[in-house]
Formats: structure tokens, C-alpha cells, sequence
């Protein structure tokens, strides 16, 4: 099974083709997340430090064109399968946003 490690939190394990996003949030890692997993909002944007996320999908590749002064390695965790080890960092937590996360991303 791929381990996922969040910078600054912890590693652990996850099925392949799980939803990034699902992973982290299932580990107890405070991250942002608002639109369900659809490529429209941004808000689940991690930076991958380390590992091969896999091809981008054209919903999140026209979404994330569209913001300006992404950090190397930016990608959207709800639309990133895991299928081997990546290590990660959350950019948005739901705590300092001071908003509550939307729908939970279907699987």
C-alpha cells in the first residue's frame, strides 16, 4: 500500500486509488476542501514535495491555470488517485481559514 506523508504531520498508509484529499481528511489532517471534489474551488491545493501524483486530469489543469503564483508541484488533492508513496504539503487548513469544509468528496 502507498504511505502518504503530510509535511509536519505524519505518514500512513493509504488503499491505491484513493482520493488524496480523502486520505489526509480520513487521517485526521485538518485540510480545506469546499466544492466535493470537482476541480472548481482551489481550496484542497497541496504542494507535492516528493513522489509521482500522476497525469493531470483537463479539469484540474484548466482550474489551476487560472490562479496566479502557484508554488511548484501544486495540484488539487481531491482530483489526485494515490497509487504509490507521495509526500505532501497541506496549503489551505480548514482551522485558520476560519471556514468549515464543504460536501466530502465522493470516492
Amino acid at each position: 500500500m502507498p504511505t502518504i506523508t503530510v509535511e509536519g504531520e505524519k505518514s500512513f498508509e493509504v488503499a491505491p486509488g484513493t482520493k488524496l484529499v480523502l486520505a489526509i481528511e480520513d487521517a485526521g489532517i485538518d485540510i480545506l476542501h469546499r466544492c466535493g471534489g470537482n476541480a472548481r474551488c482551489t481550496t484542497c491545493r497541496v504542494e507535492v514535495l516528493a513522489g509521482d501524483p500522476g497525469p493531470m486530469e483537463p479539469a484540474e489543469e484548466e482550474r489551476l491555470a487560472r490562479e496566479e503564483e502557484l508554488t511548484p508541484g501544486t495540484r488539487l488533492s481531491c482530483q489526485i488517485r494515490v497509487q504509490s508513496d507521495l509526500t505532501v504539503r497541506v496549503l489551505r487548513r480548514a482551522a485558520a481559514s476560519g471556514m468549515t469544509p464543504g460536501t466530502r468528496p465522493m470516492d
